[in-house]
Formats: C-alpha cells, structure tokens, sequence
C-alpha cells in the first residue's frame, strides 16, 4: 500500500482537486492524505486570534469572508444538484460551528479545534466530489487514529493498533482519505502536529501499517539543491539517505516536515516527493541507501535564530558546567541547534525565543552572557565520512568574505554548518552554490 499526502497548493481549488485523480489511482490500495484548502489554516489562525482577543464581531466577519471562498470553491467543484447539496451542508456545518464558539469560553482548547477544520472540509470535499463522479473511497477520520503523547510525541503503536482494523474492514482495492496534520493528544482533545504537519501524518501512517512508500505531492520537482527563490539554477537532487534528507528538513529546506524523515527511517519505509503540477518529473527518493557517497548533495538555510554566549571563569577544568547549562533549556523545553565551546566560553542557538529572557536570567548566574538575535544557519549537507576530505575547507573558503559567527563540524557525517547575520543569507548561499556546484 502506498500513502499520498497532497499539500494546501495541491487542493487549493476545483480544478486541482480535480487533478488529484491524475495521480491518485483508484484501483489500486491507497491512503491519501489531504492538508486544508490553501489559505485555509491562516484563515482559521486569524479567526482564533480574535475570539482569544475577545473581538466577536472580527471574527465574525472572517468567517463570513473564508465561507464565500468556500461557496465558491463548491460551485465549481460539484456539477450535480446531489453533490452540490452535499457540499453546501458541509460548509453550512463546519462555518456554523466555527461562529458557535463566539457564545462560549475560549482558550486554546477551542482554539484548536478551529485549526482543525481545514483538512475535515478539504477532506470530506474531496470524498463527496469521487462520490459524485462514481469513484469508490473510504473516508477515515484521522481522529480516530493519530495521537501525541504528553510531550508532543506521536504513538506510533497506537496509530498501528487503531488504523490497521479499520483497512481491514475492507480487503480489496480500497481509496481511503484522511486528514493530514489533526490528531489527539493524550487528554484525548483535539490537538495537531503543528505548521507541516501533514507531511508528518503521511510519514506516520507509513510507518505504522509498513506502507510500500510515502509519497510527498507539492508544487516543486523534489528537493533542490539550494534555495530556487534565492539562488539561479538550482536543480532537483534524484535520491537522498535519510540523514540528509533529515539535516535539510531541519535546517530550511520547506519541502519538507522536519520530523517527517524519522519515523520513515525508523521503519525502513522509502519517501518519494513529488510535484503534483509536473507528475512525469523524477522528483526525489529518500531511503536508506542514498545517492552518491562521498559528495555535497545540497544547501539550506535556517532564518530566525537567536544565538547566546556564555562567558565564565568556572568552565575551566570544570566538569558538570555544560549539564547544568544545558538542564535550563531542557526545563524550558527549548532545542539547541548549533553549540561551539572553548576553555571558558560556550556557545549555543535557538530557533523558539518564548522563553528567551526566563533563560537570560538563569544562565547569567554562570557569567557574562551576550545574545544576537536575526541570525540565519546556513547549512551544507552530504555524504562526509571520515575518509573524505577537503569539504569544510571548500565551504569555509566560499563564506571568508563574510563574518561567520559560529562554525559546526564533526557533529554527524552530513552536515557542515555556518552561523550569520541574516543580513548575509542571500549572498552566503549563491556564493557558496557557484564555489560547491
């Protein structure tokens, strides 16, 4: 079985969620994941936010304002009274609900279950539309299945244990559609996997019924080797091993969900991403092997860092120091990207500034600390084990006309990472494109 996850852009009109049957074949066994409508969740956030602010009216103009987008996208889609009835009770129901909570208590509970709106919509739209046109397919609430333990981390064994049972019910050649991004947290509310998630949710589903492939549909050929808004003649890389495939996710390639790669990994279970506007092209593999060793496979960047310096007497010779460090941001619950020390000083990044001054205060009890923030990890990924050679020199040798801040190297076999002012971005990635490609 393979799962197909399709993004915002892909759905996000009548004649592409039409298209979808180009690629999706209905007679064969497949799990399709769908995000929301394109516009569909920043809509959903902007109405969150002004029933938090209290400003019902706002919101109530909002949801008028996304319903007729709605009306429209049904108007085109639906050629038959049937289907249209159908879809037109859809988005009565959802946009209905949405305006009920101007008469409740709101909080991020509610909250929630507004984002989660979008990908039920798109989802349901795309099953009544292959209903209409005679097509069979399985509607499977991801509710049902897909759920995040008390620190955010999906359960891979209760995806299993739930979803398996329900593509058993019916053995032979089967379209199920399901929602990408949704999900349950261990409170049982609704809850998601964040901003890309539903390449996270096709990554799961994969691994949890050992699916045969994932396939990522987005509007790009695969993953490129430098950023192509930025940077001229960047091509698609052809196959990728899951650790570069995972330090780019990370570090800003878009393309793809950062946690998306591990449960992948983990199950041995090949990623293909795809574009849904040029289905013949090659796009990209991601699975265990990779592609070329020994050969830089491509550039990313990572925006919105802040990088903090710590300057203390008491590192010297001392042991411990980093550990205690180090316990004030895991008790915050802020990852570090990049770390560099010496004798008396260390060095470490973050992308979630939330609790930025709370951590200011308690790591200037070790000394002296200084904090840059707007700063961008510029990061060179591919195949550097210990019998290459000559790589970081190359990279360092492409960004010497710049004021590199920090330098990270040897921390896995894939990755070779600069910190900047994001102010030098843009030139640190062509200049490193025409001296790596």
């Amino acid at each position: 079985m393979k799962i197909l996850k399709f993004g915002g852009t892909s759905v996000g009109s009548a004649e592409r969620i039409k298209g979808l049957l180009d690629i999706v074949n209905p007679s064969e066994r497949q799990v399709v994941v769908l995000s929301a409508v394109s516009g569909t969740t920043n809509a959903l956030v902007e109405i969150g936010q002004a029933y938090l602010a209290g400003d019902k009216d706002l919101a109530k103009d909002l949801i008028k304002k996304h319903k007729d987008k709605y009306e429209d996208l049904i108007k085109e889609l639906f050629k038959t009274e049937a289907g249209y009835k159908n879809g037109k009770s859809l988005i009565d129901s959802h946009f209905n609900f949405i305006e009920s909570f101007a008469n409740e208590i709101f909080t991020p509970v509610e909250d929630k279950i507004i984002l989660a709106q979008g990908e039920l919509m798109s989802t349901a739209l795309f099953h009544f539309y292959l209903t209409e046109i005679n097509v069979p397919s399985i509607l499977l609430p991801a509710l049902d299945f897909m759920k995040i333990d008390e620190d955010n981390e999906p359960v891979v064994d209760f995806i299993t244990e739930r979803l398996t049972p329900l593509l058993a019910k019916v053995p032979e050649n089967t379209l199920f559609i399901t929602q990408g991004f949704i999900c349950r947290n261990s409170f049982g509310e609704v809850d998601n996997l964040r901003r890309g998630g539903s390449d996270y949710t096709a990554s799961l589903i994969g691994a949890a019924i050992g699916a045969e492939e994932v396939q990522i549909w987005t509007d790009i050929d695969g993953m490129h080797n430098n950023d192509p808004r930025i940077v001229k003649n960047t091509s698609p890389i052809a196959h990728l091993s899951f650790d570069e495939a995972a330090e780019l996710a990370y570090f800003g390639a878009k393309i793809l969900h950062p946690q998306s790669v591990f449960p992948a990994q983990k199950y041995n279970v090949p990623v293909r991403l795809l574009n849904t506007m040029d289905p013949q092209a090659t796009g990209t593999l991601i699975s265990k092997e990779g592609g070329q060793k020994g050969s830089i496979r491509a550039i990313a960047a990572k925006d919105g860092i802040t990088a903090i310096h710590i300057h203390s007497s008491r590192m010297l010779l001392a042991y411990g120091f980093l550990r205690r460090v180090f316990e004030i941001f895991e008790r915050y619950k802020t990852p570090i990207d990049m770390i560099t020390t010496s004798e008396v000083a260390v060095s470490v990044t973050i992308d979630d500034t939330k609790n930025l001054q709370d951590i200011i205060k308690e790591v200037e009890d070790f000394g002296t600390v200084s904090v840059d923030e707007h700063q961008t990890i510029v990061c060179v990924v591919g195949d550097f084990d210990l019998n290459t050679h000559g790589y970081a020199a190359r990279v360092l040798d492409a960004v010497k006309h710049l004021p590199v801040r920090m330098i990270s190297y040897g921390g896995s076999d894939y990755n070779v990472s600069v910190l900047l002012d994001t102010n030098h971005k843009v030139e640190a990635l062509r200049s490193l494109h025409n001296r790596l490609f």
